[in-house]
């Protein structure tokens, strides 16, 4: 989100054909550690520290009874509380810890220095969890899998035609005309929700109408096209697809820990609800797409103006029509709740922080008189809103971690770590921890303007190859929405109202956020 640097790609051994890869903002060089080659039967030769390692059975965790391990979870209410359990574990245990939750099994680090090392070693192919409830709806419905749950090679040679459409630098420039315009939108329909209140302010639960804001924005750029979701009747087709996101969502958490094809065997209302929720998702993206591909046959299409991702991947021809269809939906699906949710933490953060509000608007307004109204040149002004995005990040992740299977054996915290384990890196509970963040429970966005001692720390969107492919959308996204928002209205919410957090596959708010909006003329 800040400036970004790009890492030494042949130094990580990856191929020049990734270089549309971005680096987090706050990585450093990383340093030459070597592969293990040989192997005892208790200790192994460690060149990362230069004396032996301990054997994998000797790592700390609960590891050894994992069904028991799952009914005390479950018993605990684990199953939404998955994120603080994982600070709990990291203090009992330390800094790696191995763990197993019925079929769940996994390694857990925290130090950005292991993240580092486990991403130097992703290799060609990485390879992360792949979401079992997500992979078995698509076997069971015979849909084919988008870039988000394809491995191996066919997954690669989709992602280098994603990139360039999604996630290169160059795109920007695409993005940014539509979510503005979405962006002041939502900015006139705050205006009038405020002049139907005789209080001339609005107060609420804005999670349904950010949501709506999300979807609006994304499929903007996905399709070309606006959904409408805007005003204040909402097509019941539409509202179907908002209440299928959250219920795949909340059907996907238990079934990390559980076969999915068991509870599909006892018909549980768990997995009917999960089916339902993604057979609502593939027909409301599948309408979207026949429009487009109808509209691009007939010649209806402007191509003038940015078509859209969908559009200009169907133009290219150089993936499959299917591959195009289960990718694009995956990306309508995933860049909703996560963004809306991010965006209410925001709000809620800067409710509570009256004197950033006015550092952004200095920063917004002398950016916006800089600019001249070039929106893409305002973007590249503003490093304290991108910073602020940083650090609701941090704050409240979208994810509880990041995962990746190792491709070879690693020596992490001294300890021997077999190839194709699957590695957790916990970065909520790294944002939560003093020991990477000065005062980690203070919003503080200027944390991110300095990069010292930031390496490895900002891993919201992923890392590498298999970082989160609407990362640039997502971004621009939010950006726009906090320079609208702060440049037209105070945000404000009742004191002392703390609102935590729970694990609902991504992590939402325990309870309602009610926010106040009021004009920026409007005095206090």
């Amino acid at each position: 989100m800040l400036a970004r640097r790009h890492l030494c790609l042949p130094a990580l051994g990856i191929p020049r054909s990734w270089r549309v890869f971005d680096r987090p903002d706050d990585v450093r060089e990383l340093s030459g550690h070597q592969k293990v080659h040989s192997l005892s039967r208790e200790l192994y030769p460690s060149p990362l520290e230069g004396k032996a390692a301990r054997a994998f059975d000797e790592m700390p965790g609960n590891w050894k009874s994992s069904w028991f391990n799952l009914y005390h979870y479950w018993k605990q209410g684990g199953f939404h509380n998955t994120h603080n359990i994982m600070i709990d574990k990291f203090q009992t245990f330390g800094p790696i810890y191995r763990d197993k939750l019925g079929t769940y099994e996994s390694v857990n680090i925290i130090d950005p220095e292991d993240a580092a090392t486990v991403f130097k070693a992703e290799g060609l192919y990485p390879k992360r969890f792949m979401v079992p409830p997500w992979t078995a709806y698509r076997d069971f419905r015979n849909k084919p899998y988008g870039v988000l749950l394809k491995n191996g090679e066919g997954w690669r040679q989709d992602r280098l035609v994603l990139n360039k459409e999604a996630l290169s630098l160059e795109v920007i420039e695409n993005f940014v005309p539509p979510l503005n315009v979405v962006g002041e939108d939502f900015v006139k329909r705050v205006h009038v929700q405020i002049g139907r209140s005789p209080q001339g302010k609005w107060t609420a639960d804005l999670s349904n109408e950010l949501f709506r804001f999300a979807l609006e924005s994304v499929c903007s750029v996905l399709y070309g096209t606006r959904l409408g979701l805007l005003q204040d009747y909402i097509d019941p087709e539409n509202q179907r697809f908002i209440d299928a996101i959250s219920l795949m969502f909340h059907t996907t958490s238990p079934m990390l820990y559980i076969p999915p094809a068991f509870l599909r065997w006892i018909n549980s209302s768990t997995w009917r609800g999960h089916v339902e929720a993604w057979d609502t998702i593939f027909t409301h993206a599948d309408k979207c797409i026949q429009n487009i591909y109808r509209d691009l046959r007939l010649n209806r299409k402007n191509t003038k103006e940015y078509p859209g991702i969908l559009a200009s991947l169907l133009m290219q021809d150089k993936l499959a029509v299917e591959d195009i269809k289960a990718t694009i939906t995956e990306m309508m699906a995933g860049g909703v709740d996560t963004t809306s949710m991010t965006l209410q933490w925001a709000m809620y953060e800067l409710a509570r922080a009256p004197s950033i509000q006015e550092q952004l608007r200095s920063e917004i307004s002398a950016a916006k008189a800089s600019s001249q109204g070039d929106v893409l040149k305002l973007l590249k002004s503003v490093p304290l809103v991108k910073a602020t995005v940083k650090e609701v990040l941090r704050l409240h992740p979208v994810a509880v971690t990041i995962q990746r299977y190792t491709t070879q054996e690693l020596i992490l915290q001294n300890y021997f770590i077999p190839a194709k384990t699957l590695v957790q890196v916990g970065i909520h509970a790294m944002g939560q921890d003093p020991r990477f963040f000065t005062k980690p429970k203070q919003f503080n966005p200027m944390r991110w303007l300095n990069h010292d001692g930031k390496h490895f720390r900002g891993l919201s969107f992923g890392f590498g190859p298999r970082q989160c492919l609407g990362r640039r959308i997502a971004e621009v996204e939010m950006q726009l929405f906090l320079i609208h928002m702060l440049d037209n209205f105070k945000i404000e919410t009742k004191r002392g109202v703390e609102v935590g957090t729970k694990f609902d596959l991504i992590l939402i708010p325990d309870k309602p956020i009610y926010l106040t909006l009021r004009p920026l003329n409007s005095g206090p």
